[in-house]
């Protein structure tokens, strides 16, 4: 039922249901039912990168975890697949959707219409193979030192994404990420993500140094410049399977260049 005294027509802001909404959409951890309001959702996207803080500390449990007890080769695989069940597989599956589109090399009208069609093509089997085992390279390569600063990138992807939403051209006028982004207090929730961002990237500094932070920094910035440019030529905008596929490529590029360094220092 509806709370009254939260009802989107008395204009209060209701962070407690903007943070539900958030982890009920993006996440598979379990959260009270509320109504999507306007209000709250203004500022659902703000909570989005937390999802993100709570796979990176997941992570370094299973690690504790798989250490502590003697099962290194559950430490070395679990968490790769760990963000796509704590996350249902929301990103992933725009991931695959998008490498569809792009597979056929149609017009943008047609890519489109891929994007929506449920069906799985042999090209989005092809590369969720390929992605996996990329991603299980990367992370085998990791050096132990550099698994915290690993933990923050999962914010930075999501705040980035965030950040994408509410400042990227739109392919439609309907789908997830125009109905967030409509609904979103664009400003706020702008200035939130770069915050959550800036922060990301002080905590990678910290917990691995100043190159780690470095090569994160331009990782991310030139898969977001991809993303933008992308997006704009080859769908006229972002949707929700965009979103997806960046923020799956950036995971992906931000632990290869991590696993790089952690060789290094």
């Amino acid at each position: 039922m509806k709370d009254p005294k939260h009802d989107e027509s008395t204009g209060k802001i209701d962070l407690p249901g903007s943070f539900v909404i958030a982890f009920s959409m993006y996440s598979r951890i379990p959260m009270p039912q509320v109504e999507w309001t306007k209000e709250r959702m203004k500022y659902a996207m703000c909570f989005f990168p937390l999802i993100g803080a709570v796979i990176g500390l997941l992570q370094m449990a299973v690690r504790l975890f798989s250490v502590g007890l003697g099962f290194p080769f559950f430490g070395q695989l679990f968490p790769v697949v760990l963000p796509i069940l704590i996350t249902g597989g929301i990103h992933m599956d725009g991931l695959l959707d998008v490498i569809d589109a792009r597979s056929s090399h149609m017009e943008t009208e047609k890519k489109l219409e891929i994007l929506k069609d449920p069906h799985t093509g042999a090209f989005a089997i092809i590369g969720c193979g390929v992605y996996l085992l990329l991603y299980v390279t990367a992370f085998w390569e990791l050096k132990p030192g550099m698994l915290p600063a690993y933990c923050m990138i999962f914010i930075l992807t999501r705040a980035l994404s965030g950040l994408a939403v509410v400042t990227f051209p739109k392919a439609k006028k309907s789908g997830l990420a125009a109905s967030f982004s409509n609904a979103s207090h664009k400003r706020t929730v702008g200035v939130v993500m770069l915050m959550y961002a800036f922060a990301a990237v002080m905590l990678i500094w910290y917990l691995g140094g100043f190159l780690a932070a470095g090569v994160s920094f331009l990782v991310s910035a030139l898969v977001y410049g991809y993303y933008y440019i992308m997006a704009k030529r080859e769908f006229g905008g972002i949707t929700g399977d965009l979103a997806g596929y960046f923020l799956q490529l950036c995971e992906l590029a931000l632990v290869a260049g991590l696993a790089g360094v952690s060789h290094f220092v």
